[in-house]
């Protein structure tokens, strides 16, 4: 039985567990908690005053993440949708592709399911490594993702941020150039710490935005863990009963 006991409760812990794992290669690492809702809210309001410009979460209605959220439609209205929208639509953006990929050279992608396809600790290297780099249309460039298109639309936040490079040289002889770390060359409205908080939420939120049934389906799982816990207790009581006088 108690191999039993000890495969249940693993299953129970492990969401928690999945979430709180450290990667082993990687500098970069951020812990997501969807059952925080303020910082979803918070992450909410980031995603629709910054990203939503250019890139569409066509799979959320803004009436399930107010449901989901606890953000009332007054709110909701005021505050999370735009123009004609209403409660019921698809949070899509009016900016077409055409023009997108006139602008950016390619058509930003929608961010519904972005988190499950790069993974948080992807999305949160690339929010913290935008660095300058004059050669680049949009004047910077970006650690994780060499030569993106999209430009730091958090750079008021979080300020710039400047290459660093080092001198190695070869065993044959020769050198080259290796960009060692960034430097903060102009500071933003925010402190690294806010900075970091503010990251912190729009992944959380972005996590939520690509899987919104999990919250509901962990709580459904854990109760339906514990049922089955006692149940097991009940049928394990009865099979005693039944083969009391059986020996």
């Amino acid at each position: 039985m108690r191999p039993f006991f000890f495969i249940m409760g693993a299953l129970l812990l492990y969401p928690g567990f999945a979430l709180a794992a450290e990667h082993a290669n990687g500098a970069y690492h951020i812990e997501v908690d969807t059952a925080d809702v303020q910082s979803l809210q918070r992450g909410a309001r980031i995603f629709v005053n910054y990203c939503t410009g250019c890139h569409s979460a066509s799979y959320m209605r803004y009436n399930r993440l107010g449901a989901d959220l606890d953000i009332s439609e007054a709110v909701l209205k005021s505050n999370f949708m735009f123009g004609t929208d209403k409660p019921g639509h698809t949070m899509d953006i009016a900016m077409r592709g055409s023009d997108a990929i006139r602008f950016f050279g390619v058509a930003p992608p929608d961010l519904s399911v972005i988190a499950r396809f790069r993974g948080a600790d992807w999305l949160y290297e690339y929010f913290m490594t935008f660095y300058r780099d004059p050669e680049r249309p949009s004047g910077v460039n970006n650690l994780k993702f060499r030569d993106v298109a999209m430009p730091h639309v958090l750079w008021e936040l979080q300020g710039y941020q400047k290459p660093v490079y080092k001198t190695i040289e070869h065993p044959d002889g020769s050198k080259s150039e290796i960009l060692e770390k960034l430097e903060q060359e102009t500071p933003g409205t925010q402190t690294p710490g806010e900075y970091g908080q503010t990251i912190h939420d729009l992944i959380n939120f972005l996590v939520y935005l690509s899987e919104p049934a999990k919250m509901q389906r962990q709580k459904i799982g854990t109760w339906v863990i514990l049922y089955l816990l006692a149940f097991l207790v009940l049928a394990y009581l009865l099979k005693k009963e039944y083969w009391k006088d059986v020996s």
